[in-house]
């Protein structure tokens, strides 16, 4: 792991403080704007919010892997460029957990956050719309405009509990079923990380002739022990909380956001490292008695409790617990060696979550794979959004070279 001290704030590519994503509406306290239903509960949007640069497919009824069928999905999903005539060049970029199809751009009505990815996209950026159809999807058993435990069920009430069990597969075949409205035939790379990458991996073992690039940034070919013991205080802790009335509380009057503030804490330690929390935090005490990472993590816990939904944290968490690209394939290294695209994989040296040997496992089945790409970043998990210099060339070299 690079030894260089990491600035008191990280900053992204624009110079923002990538831990105050705040949205200020005048007249209003900062992050904390919902249009909408006022009295509400949950975060995530609902029909009647501002669209904001959403699009909307209905794709129709979904068969999950499990074999119940999901009525009446739809997906939400935001697009830059165009797709040219010969349709070959379109690029899937998949969210992390916590994350939705505003890859770049402002924050504004109906969209509380800046792009997560925020300087990838762009007029002379890593993925320029003008030689790239770029699109990104809100994952299934999400809340920011695709169906998910805060969506209208045909009934008319909420999905709640009634929501069904997903896998990442599942996720994959909503977001296939959206590449086939948009007639997009074969992705010229898709691209994720984190959860994203999961998806990123299973995209081309699920329709191999519809991928041409896999880039699998700080993820992993299956969930392992430790990933889903990190999950499971998470999960219990959303699931313990009085106001999650296994689920349905979407017609009550409070959300589990006290658990779902919890489960970020957890979450967030993970996604950094020891190395930036002891050199940006160390000791330090605050006036009122406590210590500033705690007031740190803290600010993380009140931010997603604004704009995410417990439901969809826990659908999500469970989906990833799921992941595994060896099940019903002869395990890991069979599945890669049937694999018929182009796979790049890139680790981050400091990630205790997704540790590089995850990634070179993936490296070890494919042996035309090529090189594991280390990404050098203090920063931990959360270093393959923060070193965008590094990975946006990785991403750019990538698409340039096929």
């Amino acid at each position: 792991m690079t030894q260089d001290r990491p600035p008191a704030s990280p900053v992204d590519a624009r110079g923002r403080d990538i831990d105050d994503e705040v949205f200020h509406v005048p007249g209003q306290v900062a992050g904390t704007w919902r249009a909408g239903d006022p009295d509400r509960v949950g975060g995530g949007w609902r029909p009647g919010d501002p669209v904001a640069g959403r699009q909307f497919a209905k794709i129709g009824d979904l068969r999950l892997e499990s074999g119940e069928e999901l009525p009446g999905v739809v997906v939400a999903y935001e697009t830059w460029g165009r797709l040219n005539a010969a349709r070959d060049n379109a690029v899937l970029i998949c969210h992390a957990l916590t994350g939705d199809a505003h890859v770049v751009g402002p924050a504004g009505p109906g969209q509380l956050t800046p792009g997560w990815w925020d300087g990838l996209i762009g007029t002379g950026r890593y993925v320029d719309p003008a030689d790239w159809y770029v699109v990104a999807a809100n994952v299934l058993g999400g809340c920011q405009g695709t169906t998910g435990p805060s969506s209208t069920a045909p009934d008319g009430n909420h999905w709640g509990s009634r929501f069904p069990a997903i896998t990442i597969r599942d996720q994959v075949a909503a977001e296939a079923a959206l590449a086939t409205q948009l007639t997009i035939d074969r992705w010229a790379a898709v691209i994720g990380g984190s959860m994203g990458g999961m998806r990123a991996l299973e995209w081309p073992l699920l329709h191999p002739q519809r991928v041409d690039t896999a880039i699998v940034l700080a993820s992993t070919g299956y969930a392992s022990a430790e990933q889903i013991a990190w999950c499971s205080p998470q999960l219990a802790a959303i699931e313990s909380d009085p106001a999650w009335n296994q689920g349905d509380y979407y017609d009550t009057s409070k959300a589990p956001t006290t658990g779902l503030g919890i489960a970020r804490r957890i979450a967030h330690v993970t996604y950094r490292s020891e190395y930036e929390l002891a050199t940006r935090f160390g000791r330090n005490p605050q006036g009122d008695g406590r210590f500033a990472i705690e007031s740190y993590l803290d600010h993380h816990a009140g931010k997603l409790a604004r704009r995410f939904d417990p439901g969809s944290y826990v659908t999500l968490t469970r989906a990833m617990n799921t992941h595994d690209i060896g099940r019903d394939r002869g395990g890991l290294t069979n599945a890669l060696q049937g694999l018929e695209s182009r796979l790049v994989v890139a680790a981050v040296d400091s990630d205790r979550l997704y540790p590089s040997r995850l990634s070179t496992e993936l490296i070890d089945a494919r042996i035309d794979a090529g090189p594991l790409h280390l990404i050098k970043s203090p920063y931990g998990h959360d270093g393959f959004l923060i070193e965008l210099d590094q990975v946006g060339a990785l991403i750019a070299e990538t698409l340039n070279s096929r």
